[in-house]
């Protein structure tokens, strides 16, 4: 974090130190667990007092921007917001259309994203984009799941960045965070489907060259795509999976029945 942080210009006030920390954190450039450097490294680069670094961190950790670690020094606090309370969420997990409803509402906000960020991203952006998507590759050569899952998560949000829209970047970080939550496992249920991580490597592929080729459009219909995909092929896994449920359990039944009932004719 050697060059985020640049010297505050005129007074050196609290107010300058907090101001600058504040688009940090609300432009993605710190995010939520980020540890701030210790004390006097950042008086220095802000060319500040320590006093007044002191109040400025106070203020920020008071409005709840921020958090103190006992021996563990200052980091960004989790900023990001709930979509829904806590009752919402648990209703949600509960009920099969909403996580429809979830992907429905992903594939409309993510074509916006998608669109924006061929328009805007720099070529720090891609710099970026190209780690993740090399990142991505690996994780599928060695069929790490827990790597692939979260890379993946990583890979929507580093799109969302590009997209320089900070309402969109918050809001799908929130949604995101379903996900994380455990909200929707709809991942699990997609790797179970034949061919599916080919398949969606495939279509963040496509997301990527679109954004770095700089068209709006086929990076706004990759996007689409692959929530569509996702979305169908998500729909097959939990009917297979209640084919296999049903199938297991015909066979025990009817296993038990010759096992234990004179053979007729059964219908």
């Amino acid at each position: 974090m050697s060059d985020i942080f640049s010297r505050i210009e005129h007074s050196r006030t609290a107010d300058e130190v907090v101001q600058q920390i504040e688009s940090l954190i609300l432009e993605g450039v710190l995010r939520t667990g980020d540890r701030l450097p210790g004390e006097r490294e950042l008086a220095r680069r802000f060319e500040v007092s320590r006093p007044i670094l002191r109040d400025a961190l106070k203020a920020l950790e008071g409005r709840g921007l921020l958090t103190t670690r006992p021996g563990g020094g200052t980091h960004v606090a989790d900023v990001i917001g709930q979509l829904f309370t806590k009752p919402v969420t648990d209703l949600i997990s509960m009920h099969r259309k909403a996580a429809t409803d979830y992907l429905e509402y992903r594939r409309e906000i993510e074509a916006v994203a998608a669109e924006y960020a061929a328009r805007r991203a720099t070529s720090d952006d891609l710099a970026l984009l190209d780690r993740i998507m090399a990142r991505m590759d690996e994780a599928h050569r060695t069929s790490n799941f827990d790597d692939e899952a979260e890379i993946d998560v990583e890979f929507h949000h580093a799109i969302c960045e590009c997209a320089h829209n900070i309402i969109l970047l918050h809001t799908l970080r929130s949604c995101y965070r379903l996900l994380s939550e455990g909200v929707f496992q709809n991942r699990l249920l997609v790797f179970n489907v034949p061919g599916a991580r080919e398949a969606l490597l495939s279509q963040h592929r496509a997301i990527y060259e679109a954004v770095k080729a700089g068209d709006p459009a086929a990076a706004r219909q990759a996007a689409m795509d692959h929530i569509t995909h996702v979305e169908r092929t998500m729909a097959e896994a939990e009917r297979s999976g209640d084919w296999q449920r049903v199938s297991r359990l015909r066979l025990m039944q009817r296993s038990e029945a010759g096992d234990s009932e004179p053979a007729r004719k059964r219908f």
